[in-house]
């Protein structure tokens, strides 16, 4: 009987809706090793912290459960490849070590073509960011030859007052969420958020560059207080 070890992953800015995402991943993993006769031998759960957790090194789940299958001649299966990475190094990491995986919604895929997968995934999650910020930009050139004021913001009119700072922090998150919500469709991590917006030159709200804290301060503003 094969054996199988699962791994199953959110990232940070999942990280509210966790439990439903983490429960379709369980059956999703349950579904495919039964259908193999497979028993599970062991869950790994990895939360992301959001600080460029596409390496080997900061997936700490991912290594003991890498470490158990490889004990075990086991399998490592997750629900699908996307919840394993979307980083082709870490897939090449991955089946270097040796240890055999499996994504449970294309199992027939062999170790290569889950690196293509991957790679491909990752080339599209780049492209899809250049082209938010190219469009962003476009948009931003285009407001300014007509005369209108900067649609992504400026110092002055992103920037908080002193009174009322709550309630102004509070409007200049609204104002930066649908440039967030394009980053987060793209697929972008809190810190490739970090370097989109400043190369994109949108200020924070004291008109400077942005930070991983920043940009998570913002985040937990749109999610609302019962979440900070």
């Amino acid at each position: 009987m094969q054996e199988f070890v699962a791994y199953r992953r959110v990232t940070a800015s999942e990280q509210g809706r966790a439990g439903l995402d983490l429960e379709a991943q369980a059956a999703a993993i349950l579904r495919f090793v039964q259908s193999r006769h497979g028993v599970l031998l062991q869950d790994f759960v990895e939360h992301e912290a959001g600080k460029g957790s596409d390496g080997m090194d900061r997936r700490p789940q991912l290594r003991e459960a890498i470490a158990t299958a490889r004990r075990r001649a086991a399998v490592l299966v997750v629900s699908r490849l996307d919840r394993l990475s979307r980083n082709a190094a870490l897939i090449a990491d991955l089946i270097a070590s040796g240890v055999a995986f499996v994504a449970a919604d294309t199992p027939e895929a062999d170790a290569a073509m889950l690196h293509a997968y991957a790679a491909v995934a990752q080339r599209e999650r780049e492209h899809a960011a250049g082209r938010i910020s190219a469009a962003l930009q476009a948009k931003k050139r285009a407001a300014l030859a007509r005369g209108l004021p900067n649609p992504l913001g400026n110092s002055r009119t992103l920037q908080p007052g002193n009174s009322g700072r709550s309630e102004s922090a509070q409007a200049f998150a609204a104002r930066l969420a649908p440039i967030l919500e394009a980053y987060r469709a793209a697929g972008l991590t809190q810190r490739r958020m970090v370097e989109a917006l400043n190369h994109d030159g949108i200020p924070t709200a004291a008109g400077g560059t942005w930070s991983l804290l920043q940009v998570q301060r913002v985040l937990a503003r749109l999610a609302g207080p019962h979440q900070r």
